[in-house]
């Protein structure tokens, strides 16, 4: 199906979408296996997965509109990231028992998700889109926030959006000279460097860290290391 928009057009594929289809994958990542499931819920929406790494689950999902909105010079890109308390079993501690606003590190994680993605799309692409990223369960181990970038992609690369260049998401940790992927919380503590790394199969899309004064040779190692997981990950989806 063709769109319009002042300066291009966009083909969004039929209907039959990949991500109708049960599907699940997984793939060793650091020591455990991330796994994807894909077809079993949320399938009203463009492109959905529920990405899973130990015990931390997330629902992902990804919707565009059909009208581009006119007059607008930015693409229209909305990222939100919510880890509600029942994920990890407790029930709001506030009179309602509601939710309430978003915390700063769910903000920030929004923020992660939203620079390595916002500019791999096509320029010119003014179809207002939303991704929701929703911690099912969380397993006080494992950081829901770099897994969601990985599935972010794939939830925009299993719709019919034009999204056709896949990216991922891994931290690296570094205690006593060994290099880890995906630390643990408890790692982390210990960790001389906290290194988030997005990127493509070609190149590193965004690095956010911080680190305990690391020389630049142990940061462009671990770079080198985390890219070499991202292309993994990037040929796998």
């Amino acid at each position: 199906m063709l769109h319009e928009t002042a300066s291009a057009v966009f083909v969004f594929r039929g209907q039959e979408m990949t991500q109708k289809k049960y599907l699940k994958e997984s793939i060793k990542l650091g020591t455990k296996d991330l796994i994807v499931e894909t077809g079993k819920v949320a399938k009203q929406a463009d492109g959905s997965v529920v990405i899973r790494y130990g015990d931390t689950m997330i629902l992902v999902t990804a919707v565009s509109a059909r009208t581009a909105k006119e007059g607008l010079d930015f693409f229209p890109l909305t990222v939100e990231y919510r880890e509600s308390s029942y994920s990890a079993g407790r029930i709001p501690g506030n009179y309602f028992r509601r939710e309430g606003r978003p915390s700063e590190k769910e903000v920030l994680t929004c923020r992660l998700i939203d620079r390595p993605v916002r500019p791999l799309f096509a320029d010119g692409y003014r179809f207002e889109t939303q991704i929701v990223g929703s911690v099912i369960s969380a397993d006080a181990e494992n950081d829901p926030d770099v897994i969601t970038i990985t599935g972010a992609s794939m939830a925009l690369y299993l719709s019919d959006i034009p999204f056709e260049n896949p990216i991922a998401g891994v931290r690296v940790g570094l205690i006593d000279g060994k290099y880890l992927i995906n630390p643990t919380y408890d790692e982390r503590r210990e960790s001389e460097m906290n290194l988030i790394v997005a990127g493509t199969e070609e190149a590193v899309v965004m690095v956010e860290a911080e680190a305990h004064e690391v020389s630049e040779s142990i940061i462009v190692e671990a770079l080198m290391l985390a890219h070499k997981e991202i292309k993994r990950l990037c040929l796998w989806q």
